[in-house]
């Protein structure tokens, strides 16, 4: 993939350099002596331009693309998403932790039994996870499971396969299994699932598969079974809650009331996990600005190996009537020109990456940032031109005679 990447990015920085020797014809002719310098040399252009676009399109992926993607996420979640779990609730806590979120107008807050169990076999014959590859598959088997019931499918849940239960029927013998976990087990519907609880087991069939809105922060289960078929199981209840802003005393309030309640701050977790994106974010972008300074490194090198050329136009322009003001201009032609091609190319790259995450990986709608757009060719051909014409300076220093006898 990467590979194939790369020999994309250097097909499109070619097809740029291509491009210009079309322009040639229609512009001034400072622009078109930058021009023709970039057509001399196309190779070393097609690397610069390929060293500097890999460079700021790593820098927009980390900057512009990786804010645009959280406020992506983040405006999917409805304002009064839960921020808050309070896990290992008993049996007879309830009601009075109903209560309390009632009288607190937190009446959304819906608690969700829970009953750890270990799959043990499938269809008769023993799991473990030595028999699959994947890791996850292992690490599944190797822990237990939160076993939860409901009557109907809970919300953020869709039915994808097979049937939910009867309205009233209990105690069937029968589970609701996530999509993910079943693809990643190798479980499809009618297969026979046998559990671990406690000291005793429990033989099921899957009659349904589900998929989870698991981004949307309520209590989601892998495994759901009809009401009363976990009776006399030992069990604990979960729930999520919004917790408005200012009201945090409420959470102390909770805590002293049911002191063997955990509270999980969802808000407090985010928070640690965006610094620590932060940090991580910014060695990253050292790390790629190296790449930038190995193409300005390779910008140099380029200068240098065509100094006798450089140094003979520059001679015999300014021979011919070339004022050093025109020279000037062509250098800054030149280089501007390589700096804009490399940041076209990082920001139809950095698009590209953006729209394969949002749509591939993080399953957004792709939101279209003009600014990628700005920000790419505007970086390069300010950086660019800069050290270019510092590095070529010494075509502006040298008196044109010198240079004509020296060469």
């Amino acid at each position: 993939v990467a590979a194939g990447t790369l020999l994309v990015l250097m097909l499109a920085a070619f097809a740029l350099v291509r491009a210009l020797g079309l322009l040639r014809g229609q512009v001034g002719i400072a622009w078109r002596y930058g021009f023709a310098n970039i057509a001399r040399h196309a190779q070393g252009s097609v690397t610069q331009i390929l060293a500097f676009g890999l460079g700021i399109m790593v820098l927009l992926l980390l900057s512009l693309v990786r804010g645009d993607l959280l406020a992506a996420w983040q405006a999917k979640l409805p304002a009064d998403a839960p921020n808050q779990f309070a896990i290992n609730v008993q049996p007879d806590q309830v009601q009075p932790l109903q209560a309390f979120f009632a009288a607190r107008g937190l009446k959304e807050a819906r608690l969700h039994p829970m009953v750890r169990g270990r799959l043990t076999a499938r269809n008769g014959r023993a799991l473990s996870g030595t028999d699959y590859a994947d890791d996850r598959a292992r690490r599944l088997l190797e822990r237990e499971f939160n076993l939860s019931w409901s009557a109907q499918p809970p919300e953020g849940n869709r039915i994808v396969a097979g049937n939910w239960w009867a309205e009233g029927a209990r105690a069937a013998h029968e589970v609701s299994v996530e999509t993910g976990l079943a693809e990643t087990l190798g479980l499809k519907l009618g297969d026979v699932l046998t559990w671990r609880i406690a000291d005793r087991e429990m033989t099921v069939t899957i009659s349904s598969l589900r998929s989870v809105e698991w981004d949307s922060f309520r209590a989601n289960f892998f495994v759901i079974a009809p009401p009363a078929l976990l009776d006399g199981y030992p069990a604990t209840f979960i729930t999520s809650f919004h917790l408005p802003p200012g009201n945090r005393a409420w959470l102390a309030q909770l805590v002293r009331a049911f002191p063997n309640v955990t509270l999980i701050d969802v808000d407090a977790i985010m928070a640690k996990v965006r610094a620590i994106m932060d940090r991580v974010t910014l060695s990253v972008q050292y790390v790629f600005l190296f790449t930038l300074l190995a193409g300005l490194t390779v910008l140099y090198s380029a200068i240098q190996s065509t100094q006798d050329e450089r140094l003979y136009e520059s001679a015999l322009l300014r021979t011919l009537g070339a004022s050093r003001a025109h020279i000037l201009k062509g250098l800054t032609a030149e280089f501007v020109a390589i700096g804009l091609l490399s940041g076209l190319l990082a920001a139809f790259a950095a698009t590209l990456a953006a729209l394969v995450l949002a749509r591939q990986v993080f399953h957004l709608d792709y939101v279209f940032d003009p600014w990628l757009w700005i920000a790419g060719p505007a970086a390069g051909a300010l950086g660019v031109g800069l050290f270019g014409i510092l590095g070529a300076r010494f075509v502006l220093n040298r008196p044109p005679l010198q240079s004509l006898r020296e060469l």
